[in-house]
């Protein structure tokens, strides 16, 4: 938040995606608290992983994923749409998952199989679940940099499913929104890496929901790339 207060430090990866000072900031805070933590526990993040620093993993063994600036472009806007994402992977699913919105304080938590909880700024952590569809139809998230809405009007219609309410949000908030029952879908048809994800959907699907493949399969994490294929974020209920 220093950062975000004066000179980002932007410029581009090799990727051409746009980094920031506060990327590197805080994922160096965040790994060597991990390593202290677990060390023998491997860390995938972000910014290690752009400079050539892939660790190895284990088949099946766990893992951190480290996404330190969720939403760099929404950083960059000064929107506030931007998260802290850190996630454990075990047997290439994400059982734990910890989404920090830094310019709120809003701080989301799950472990999947025991609950998910949300606590704002100094406030006392209450628990969080998704919700039933709506009967008059559901909301949905898109991407506030990258949603082609085309694409998803073909998809839900094609799904047989409605569409009352659309909400624009950054990062991993979309996941979170559903995750709170305040939103019901989240369809992403372009590229994510899987420190995108995994936070948030463990948040989601200790809430009760669930995060498939365009063909029904539960999103896997320790790909050789780690790049996502597309993938529908939701409650149970919005199928």
């Amino acid at each position: 938040m220093r950062i975000y207060a004066g000179d980002l430090g932007v410029r581009n990866k090799a990727d051409k995606s746009p980094v920031t000072d506060a990327d590197n900031a805080a994922e160096a805070i965040i790994v060597k608290g991990l390593r202290a933590l677990t060390p023998d526990t491997p860390v995938v993040a972000e910014e290690e992983m752009a400079g050539g620093r892939v660790p190895v993993l284990k088949n099946g063994g766990p893992f951190w994923l480290v996404d330190p600036l969720d939403g760099t472009k929404e950083f960059i806007k000064r929107n506030g749409e931007f998260t802290v994402n850190i996630a454990l992977i075990e047997d290439g699913k994400p059982t734990l998952g910890i989404v920090l919105a830094p310019a709120s304080g809003t701080l989301w938590r799950g472990i999947v199989g025991e609950g998910a909880d949300k606590r704002e700024g100094d406030g006392p952590f209450t628990p969080i679940h998704t919700r039933p569809a709506p009967a008059n139809g559901l909301t949905a998230c898109a991407s506030r940099s990258h949603a082609i809405y085309s694409d998803l009007d073909i998809w839900f219609r094609s799904n047989n499913l409605t569409v009352a309410d659309r909400v624009q949000a950054g990062s991993s908030l979309k996941f979170c929104l559903i995750a709170e029952g305040k939103a019901d879908i989240y369809p992403r048809f372009g590229p994510t890496n899987e420190w995108d994800t995994a936070a948030g959907h463990a948040v989601l699907e200790a809430a009760g929901g669930e995060v498939v493949t365009t063909d029904g399969r539960q999103l896997g994490y320790g790909k050789p790339t780690f790049k996502n294929p597309h993938f529908i974020a939701r409650s149970k209920d919005a199928r």
